[in-house]
């Protein structure tokens, strides 16, 4: 019989329920297995940390969402948020279920094309497209979607340059309750803006207006205010129809739907407060359904919600390093993976488990990463088992932008893998060595040699 580990004594207040030997039970359930792959063996196999992808969660969480606006609304349409995820597995998982593919920038724009996606099927958001950037769009027939008026100017003068008809779309910024405003993408509803650039894209008669576009925020909680940005995009829609008698062809919502994460600061956790699919999908679809809108001419309803649809699909698991006490007395538990791998650890309360089965005992915890910085504070504190060198940890709902925003530095960013329908792991992104870093250097010549 094994030796059982220490546990030290605490005091623990009880407030109400029925408490064990050490008062309220605080236990964290652990994750051992994900889709049916035991994260042990997975971290023996691929190393640690480890970023985990499960392709069962993403398709099921993608027709989750899909099947609650399309039986609200006729014509509906996805398109995948690169910048969220653009792993190429990631990305194809989605197109074969049928999302387009919606970039903010040149490098993904070429992305997409790499992975097959149609040039038509490409919606180009952002405020960085540079003249080649447009030239390469308008000629591979993609969507335009213009966001200010100097973009604007440049298509016009490229449309007859090039003797091409760019599809363009105008993106709308708005005021629809939430503060701060995101007023700095777009042209702005309130002030007139975005139907002076509506009137000028007409009256160029060299480009073809064919979407208007909105993006309201990130991580929102409140399922009005997209019910006001569908009603406000669709009073321009019937404005521009009775003008110039031009029925759109779609009407694009963005993203910014919250992700069961629970944000920093927040009373309640994520997983009580993030409005379903069903309920953003009722608010944005009941405000084009009761606008002035023919009904024979309503627009295709386009989404590029990116955060809610992957964030559950990923892990992040990986190994203590070490524990210690800080100064306070507070436990400190340092684990293999910081805020470089984890870049929404800014900004969420992730939730963090253990692999193993550990004690009851659970103390009031700090978790740092392995950086050389004080700010690489994973969790700032919660009651976490007493975990020691060598134990295994896992990160859950991480699959939104930590692998468009991580870092590499100090260490190597790890291995991706994703586990296919069946559970089995494949290799979707190599761990970085120090090859892949001094690859992309150069040592100019009298630089090469030195004596110690």
């Amino acid at each position: 019989m094994s030796k059982l580990t220490f546990e030290r004594p605490i005091i623990q207040r009880v407030n109400a329920g029925l408490p064990s030997k050490y008062g309220i039970p605080r236990r964290l359930e652990p994750i051992s297995h994900i889709d049916g792959s035991s994260i042990r063996s997975l971290l023996e196999e691929f190393g640690s940390p480890l970023f985990v992808l499960s392709e069962q969660t993403i398709r099921k969480t993608y027709r989750e969402a899909y099947r609650a606006f399309s039986s609200r609304y006729p014509n509906v349409q996805f398109s995948w948020s690169y910048k969220t995820n653009y792993l190429n597995a990631v990305c194809n998982i989605f197109h074969q279920e049928g999302a387009w593919a919606e970039v903010v920038s040149g490098f993904e724009y070429h992305k997409a094309l790499e992975n097959g996606v149609p040039g038509e099927l490409i919606i180009f958001n952002g405020p960085d497209k540079s003249i080649e950037d447009l030239k390469l769009a308008i000629s591979n027939n993609s969507l335009i979607h213009i966001d200010h008026f100097d973009e604007l100017y440049d298509i016009i003068h490229l449309s007859r340059e090039m003797n091409e008809r760019p599809k363009v779309a105008i993106r709308v910024n708005m005021d629809v309750g939430i503060y701060p405003i995101w007023d700095r993408f777009g042209f702005n509803y309130e002030n007139g803006e975005a139907w002076d650039a509506i009137n000028r894209v007409m009256a160029s008669k060299t480009l073809d207006l064919i979407g208007l576009h909105t993006h309201i925020g990130t991580y929102i909680l409140s399922t009005e205010a997209y019910r006001i940005a569908a009603g406000k995009l669709a009073s321009l829609a019937v404005k521009l129809e009775k003008k110039y008698g031009l029925a759109l062809k779609y009407i694009d919502m963005g993203g910014g739907f919250a992700s069961k994460n629970t944000l920093r600061g927040a009373y309640y956790p994520g997983t009580d407060t993030a409005p379903s699919f069903d309920d953003f999908a009722e608010a944005i679809t009941s405000g084009l359904m009761s606008s002035e809108i023919k009904p024979d001419h309503l627009p295709m309803l386009v989404l590029e919600t990116g955060r809610a649809l992957i964030d559950e699909a990923g892990y992040l698991a990986g190994t203590v390093l070490a524990t210690k006490r800080l100064s306070d007395g507070r436990r400190a538990t340092i684990i293999d993976a910081g805020v470089n791998l984890l870049f929404t650890s800014f900004w969420y309360d992730h939730d963090i488990r253990p692999v193993e089965i550990v004690s009851d005992q659970t103390e009031d915890t700090t978790l740092y990463g392995p950086l050389c910085m004080n700010i690489d504070v994973v969790r700032g504190n919660l009651m976490f088992p007493l975990l020691k060198k060598g134990d295994h940890y896992v990160i859950r709902r991480v699959g939104a932008y930590n692998n468009t925003q991580w870092l590499q530095f100090i260490t190597f960013r790890p291995n991706v893998v994703m586990l296919d329908m069946k559970g089995k792991p494949h290799l979707i992104r190599r761990r970085e060595s120090l090859e892949t870093i001094n690859s992309q250097e150069e040592i100019p010549d009298h630089l090469k040699n030195f004596n110690l």
